[in-house]
């Protein structure tokens, strides 16, 4: 490297920077020409698939999160799901059941919290962010930093390592295709059709973009292009 080529910041490095000089230096601009502007500081590519679900339709059966589990492990264990149905008998409907999906977070705070790169953007299958268990560590840094509650991060106490949703990217037990372009376990297997994939980022403003209305007379069931037909319509 000679003195006039600009220095490879990695992430890890602008963040510890960061928290040494304070935000407003950023702000100021010392360290924007050096460590913000730089694709390989911050781009992170958005997923190109995610789940939508319609908590009002979910009737708390948890087959998708058998059929999870099933696909991704070869068992049928509820603890070993990676979407999670919620039960709370004390809440109004329809609050009393919820479905507690991965968002495919545009910036998740999974991946910058993993310190060996185990929890990563899979660019070879739609940049969903997913783990390689070869790489994790245990260190429950990605469940942590999760932003939702349940944490979308979960630990598989089988195997010993983190995992999340790969919207079925990597799901050795099925014959199906998975991931993005291909089936989703959770999405085929609901009773209800309460859950649905779109390759369109969902509105980043809380629960609104992530739990919809899947229900025939909705604009998302039209756009997702489910039958509306009085013959063999979903409800």
């Amino acid at each position: 490297m000679t003195d006039k080529e600009p220095k490879q910041v990695s992430r890890r490095e602008f963040v510890t920077t960061i928290g040494g000089v304070g935000v407003g230096a950023v702000l100021g601009g010392g360290l924007v020409r050096g460590y913000f502007l730089p694709d390989q500081v911050l781009a992170i590519p958005a997923s190109k698939g995610y789940l939508l679900v319609d908590t009002k339709k979910c009737a708390g059966c948890a087959s998708c999160m058998l059929a999870c589990s099933l696909v991704h492990t070869g068992e049928t264990n509820l603890s070993l799901s990676r979407i999670q149905i919620v039960n709370d008998p004390f809440a109004a409907f329809p609050g009393g059941v919820t479905q507690e999906q991965c968002r495919q977070c545009p910036f998740p705070a999974c991946v910058e919290a993993c310190p060996t790169g185990a929890m990563h953007v899979d660019t070879a299958n739609g940049n969903v962010r997913t783990v390689d268990a070869s790489k994790c560590i245990g260190c429950e840094r990605c469940e942590g930093a999760c932003p939702f509650s349940p944490a979308r991060v979960q630990w598989n106490s089988e195997e010993k390592h983190a995992q999340k949703c790969d919207l079925c990217a990597n799901a050795p037990h099925w014959s199906q295709k998975g991931g993005v372009g291909g089936k989703q376990a959770c999405v085929e297997v609901c009773p209800m059709h309460a859950i649905a994939f779109t390759e369109d980022i969902p509105l980043q403003n809380g629960d609104e973009g992530y739990n919809v209305n899947l229900r025939k007379d909705s604009k998302v069931w039209k756009t997702l292009g489910f039958p509306t037909g009085d013959n063999g319509e979903y409800m």
